[in-house]
């Protein structure tokens, strides 16, 4: 039985909200020339309703694509920022805020749970269904008449799995009172939560026919954490029970969802563990949609145990990467995967293997052309050390006390300093909040990722078996023992996509490789002489890459406006083909909801 723990709102201060969308939700329907719903009109009307205070219920609105602040403003933040380094002395550059301000901060820290509904309250519209009587049911109606696309309600839900402190923690968004007809589940990063997609939650759940649910994956976020423990000797087996750990957590939550195929949508690890997922589990995916997945290419100094780790990567562009200089940038100039995105789609190997190569034309052997691979550094002997010895970058938060808000500012303040003040500083406080916690999850790192991000078993090595295995037939409900099992079935394919950032720190050779690879397999089975003519009209394997501009290693916020619009996309292309395989009896209807 599912457990849910809903939050009190305070609806005197919905109701007085509700008065105030009523004057910009006077047209009968949205459009595009209507000043209210452009990011300047809606931010205007959103500035003059905001309370003060940062710990707002959802309620609270703000534009999915808000990201600029006016010059004044933006002139005054930028002279106290200032001011407070200079106060501050050296290594203010590097960790920002002051010690007397992080001593606060840890001192008097909002909870995890608040920290992640301070964030939430940035996402416009969506209503927290959390009616226990017809009065308020009928409140929240009326509030939902504000949302012009649908009425949208979210809730947030701790789903108990079996074992000792084991539950997951869940965010869905349902569109009242339509038909479900597809399902996206969406997986953050490593040590990252559900709170970092904010962005993207009202773009998504406009599409009609779908619900949407975003997981905190188990031992990280605000879902439960359990100690991480490995019991395998062997490295194969290292892996296969530390992927076993978040993906078996994952297809027990779809059980008590009582989900039966979905679209998987994962972010970094999130990606990572979401290719392991479709091939432990066959038969339950949709699409998988792969945003700047981690492990794809395979370095022999990661796989093979018997060798050093690897002794240079890009994984420190995520610590040192000035996100607004990527997102705000005035020069027509692109990122290190902008070569990818001009190259033939012939020559992308070509352009791949010729990264950081000498140009033989140069007399002092350097390349004169742009390096199309993110910029890799060595990596200090230091920090292998404590990476194998899995000491984990929150240990650190942790074991600093005071100073740990003070460290974390090192990230968040590079990495969110392209955002408004208020949301900028709402993501801040979410970030210490979850890496202050227990350590759980965490510890999963240095069993499936060598020093640098590199995959102990790379993904472009498995790749193009996803969606390609086979699934026993469970027995019908009408057979007896002696009747022969049903034949079991084999993956007639499904669509893979990999999005990456223009300036991603991921490097894009790997999926186009992966993209290759996939391609392959597919040619293959229709070439197959021996699948049938039906088997034929199922098979639905594709793969694409796409790079989305402006963005980094976390796209789905660098950019949302067009990362949300490529998402979208592929959601209808889901739903189209599933209208068209059931209408051809090659899938079963839907059920219809009593």
């Amino acid at each position: 039985m599912l457990k849910t723990y809903p939050t009190a709102i305070s609806l005197p201060k919905r109701l007085k909200l509700a008065s105030a969308v009523g004057r910009f939700n006077s047209t009968n329907s949205p459009s595009s020339s209507d000043p209210t719903y452009t990011e300047s009109g809606y931010r205007q009307y959103r500035r003059q309703q905001r309370p003060a205070s940062t710990t707002t219920t959802p309620s609270s609105t703000m534009s999915a694509s808000d990201t600029t602040l006016p010059p004044s403003s933006s002139r005054a933040t930028q002279t106290k920022a200032e001011k407070d380094s200079k106060a501050r002395g050296a290594g203010s550059a590097f960790f920002p805020l002051g010690y007397k301000e992080a001593a606060q901060q840890w001192w008097s820290s909002v909870t995890a749970r608040q920290a992640e509904r301070n964030v939430l309250s940035f996402i416009p519209f969506l209503r927290e269904a959390t009616a226990d009587n017809a009065s308020t049911a009928s409140q929240l109606s009326d509030l939902a008449n504000a949302d012009p696309f649908g009425h949208r309600v979210w809730r947030q839900t701790m789903v108990p799995l079996s074992g000792k402190d084991r539950a997951l923690n869940e965010f869905s968004i349902e569109r009242v009172g339509e038909q479900v007809d597809d399902t996206l589940v969406m997986l953050h990063g490593y040590g990252a939560g559900l709170g970092f997609f904010y962005k993207n939650y009202e773009p998504l759940s406009r599409v009609p026919g779908w619900k949407l649910y975003s997981l905190d994956m188990l031992g990280m976020g605000n879902s439960a954490r359990p100690p991480f423990k490995i019991h395998a000797k062997d490295q194969q087996g290292k892996i296969r029970e530390a992927e076993a750990w978040f993906i078996d957590a994952l297809e027990e939550w779809r059980k008590a969802r009582k989900i039966e195929r979905f679209t998987l949508m994962g972010h970094s690890l999130g990606g990572y563990l979401a290719v392991s997922y479709a091939l432990k589990y066959p038969g339950r995916l949709n699409k998988l949609i792969l945003a700047s997945p981690a492990g794809i290419p395979e370095d022999p100094w990661a796989v093979n145990a018997a060798m050093p780790e690897p002794e240079e990567s890009a994984y420190g562009n995520e610590f040192t990467q000035d996100q607004e200089s990527i997102v705000n940038r005035e020069t027509p100039e692109g990122g290190a995967n902008t070569a990818f995105i001009q190259a033939d789609p012939k020559d992308k190997k070509a352009v791949a293997s010729s990264a950081g190569k000498p140009n033989n034309n140069n007399n002092n052997g350097t390349n004169t052309k742009k390096d199309t691979a993110p910029p890799r550094r060595p990596i200090p002997g230091w920090i292998s050390w404590l990476w194998d010895a899995n000491v984990s970058p929150f240990s650190i938060v942790r074991m600093t006390g005071p100073l740990g808000p003070r460290f974390v500012s090192g990230w968040t303040s590079r990495r969110f300093n392209h955002l408004p003040p208020d949301e900028k500083e709402a993501l801040h406080t979410y970030s210490y909040s979850l890496f202050r916690q227990k350590g759980s999850g965490e510890y999963v790192l240095p069993y499936l990722l060598a020093p640098g991000a590199f995959a102990r078993s790379p993904v472009i090595n498995r790749i193009q078996d996803v969606g390609r295995q086979i699934i026993a037939q469970p027995p019908s409900s009408g057979s007896t023992p002696e009747q022969p099992a049903a034949a079991p079935v084999r993956e007639a394919g499904f669509p893979i996509v990999f999005l990456y950032g223009e300036n991603d720190w991921m490097d894009v050779a790997g999926g186009y490789a992966a993209e290759e690879k996939i391609r392959k397999r597919v040619e293959q089975a229709l070439t197959d002489q021996t699948r049938t003519e039906e088997e034929r009209k199922r098979e639905n394997g594709s793969a694409k890459v796409v790079v989305i501009r402006r963005a980094g290693h976390h796209l789905y916020i660098d950019n949302p406006d067009e990362f949300n619009e490529v998402v979208m996309k592929e959601l209808e292309e889901t739903k189209e083909w599933g209208r068209r395989m059931r209408a051809e009896g090659l899938l079963p209807p839907m059920p219809v909801e009593k």
